[in-house]
């Protein structure tokens, strides 16, 4: 089933092709299928292309896009805006290459789309010995990944318990800027209003609650999606940290200033 309005889903990857298969192959099981995938995919080597192109000979109805950039370090926030802006949908749902989702992730996120509006929600990090079997599997029983991770509550789809929370669930105070980069989506206008990612963010985090910020900051507010888009991380050592201090600083600044429309983004200001 498609959508009724244009939908892309972007894939942020770096050379974890096992992973990306896994991910793939729930998308392949969503019960409302994104017009376009784009996999956003940060210098990962051959073997990455490699598991695409069989993916998109064995899935020929996919409309899957390959978007690749040069290994020069964790440059997340490039690779994403080069996806965004080769998106050709109206809006555009964000998830990571390590990442499994439940088969009415696309369609819950849709039901919760609103103009003025972008969306963030939760995972299930799942452990090394469960990611070793999944990795390995053909199938996936999400009925036994529920008790498989230590937030059961991120498992469970209460469609109703999700439209009293949109509103209201870390949508404010001290967590106005809480975000999961692997779990969002905006529509594409709202992205350029902001010039999408700051690439000045390098290294890994603060990028996601950088563009949460400015997108407040721009006049479009949160929504939480919560006990609905139900999606399972898997294990993997943390990346580095080192640029995380300086990515704070990154982010207090553009608080203080009220800053909502980037210089390093999806349009690159003259020097």
């Amino acid at each position: 089933m498609k959508s009724s309005i244009s939908v892309a889903l972007i894939i942020s990857t770096y050379n974890w092709p096992q992973a990306l298969k896994q991910t793939l192959n729930s998308v392949v099981h969503q019960t409302i299928q994104p017009n376009e995938i784009l996999i956003a995919d940060d210098g990962s080597d051959e073997r990455t292309a490699n598991l695409i192109q069989q993916f998109k000979t064995n899935h020929p109805k996919l409309n899957i896009k390959h978007v690749w950039h040069e290994d020069n370090g964790f440059r997340l926030a490039a690779i994403r805006n080069k996806a965004i802006s080769m998106a050709q949908s109206d809006y555009i749902i964000q998830i990571d290459g390590d990442i499994i989702l439940d088969q009415y992730f696309i369609a819950d996120h849709l039901s919760i789309k609103a103009v003025g509006y972008f969306v963030t929600g939760s995972r299930l990090l799942l452990g090394k010995k469960i990611t070793a079997v999944l990795l390995a599997s053909e199938k996936v029983n999400f009925a036994a990944l529920r008790w498989q991770g230590k937030n059961f509550f991120n498992t469970l789809r209460i469609p109703f318990f999700m439209r009293l929370l949109q509103n209201h669930y870390k949508t404010k105070g001290k967590h106005l800027d809480y975000v999961k980069g692997c779990n969002m989506a905006f529509w594409k206008s709202d992205l350029y209003l902001v010039n999408g990612y700051d690439e000045s963010f390098i290294g890994w985090g603060r990028e996601d609650s950088d563009i949460c910020i400015r997108l407040i900051h721009a006049g479009v507010q949160k929504k939480f999606i919560k006990f609905c888009a139900v999606q399972y991380h898997l294990h993997h050592p943390l990346a580095s940290r080192d640029q995380i201090e300086a990515n704070d600083v990154l982010i207090e600044q553009n608080k203080l200033q009220r800053i909502s429309f980037c210089k390093d983004g999806l349009i690159k200001s003259e020097q």
